[in-house]
């Protein structure tokens, strides 16, 4: 199981939003550079990135800040945010990004999906941001009318490589992660599903452990790290465990 620390970047800072909403902001590094090397230097492996700038307005300024992170460091980068063309995809490959998250793009041209995970193979996840159990886009400012689950065996049978889920009702709250949500699309789909949102203790890094059987694969973590509510070095040791 990976545990994947979260960098939220908006306008060149590393942030929390409270339930995905952009007026509820707090800025917790003015670095991201510095933040990466920092959970680095603890012993992640991974990491987990977010153009908020992108995902809200499908254009974004922080491309440099990624190409920082990759070529200053020697962490696996998990990218998502405004990626909606070939041609992004195309830079985050060459820029060293191992795994790319579709998250808008995916829902609205599902062709997409299919042919980016069909020239990129393993690099192409789908990233599943629900409320009240239907899939949100374009940066949680829109609701659906499709159902996370049936989304997630979509994205499958379309090549994706992973799913990332979030439960944006539980994102930034530290109110605990919604296990049940993420373990039902995990025993729908064979692909490794991550869950995020709301893992806020060391006692909900041991019960999402628990899943993996069931096809949890990892784990993000933002806020709690960043308010110092889950020692990283402590959380490591039991996904490894």
């Amino acid at each position: 199981m990976i545990f994947f620390p979260a960098i939220d970047i908006c306008e060149g800072s590393c942030v929390r939003l409270e339930k995905g909403d952009f007026n509820k902001k707090t800025i917790f590094n003015k670095n991201p550079l510095d933040q990466a090397k920092f959970f680095e230097d603890l012993g992640c492996d991974w990491l987990h990135v977010v153009d908020l700038d992108g995902a809200r307005e499908g254009v974004s300024k922080n491309y440099p800040f990624i190409d920082e992170i990759v070529s200053n460091t020697n962490l696996k980068i998990q990218f998502g945010g405004g990626v909606r063309s070939f041609d992004k995809i195309h830079k985050l490959v060459d820029c060293g990004i191992e795994r790319i998250v579709l998250g808008t793009k995916a829902l609205k041209n599902i062709d997409f999906l299919e042919e980016a995970s069909g020239l990129f193979k393993n690099k192409i996840a789908v990233g599943i941001d629900a409320r009240n159990g239907n899939v949100s886009i374009e940066g949680w400012t829109k609701d659906s009318n499709i159902l996370a689950k049936d989304f997630a065996l979509l994205a499958e049978s379309k090549g994706a490589c992973a799913i990332i889920f979030t439960d944006i009702d539980k994102d930034g709250i530290m109110s605990g992660p919604n296990i049940s949500s993420t373990q039902e699309i995990a025993k729908k789909v064979s692909i490794p599903v991550v869950a995020s949102g709301g893992v806020s203790t060391i006692e909900d890094v041991i019960e999402i452990k628990k899943y993996e059987k069931d096809g949890i694969s990892g784990m993000i973590c933002g806020r709690a790290i960043y308010d110092k509510k889950i020692n990283i070095t402590d959380a490591l040791k039991v996904v490894r465990s």
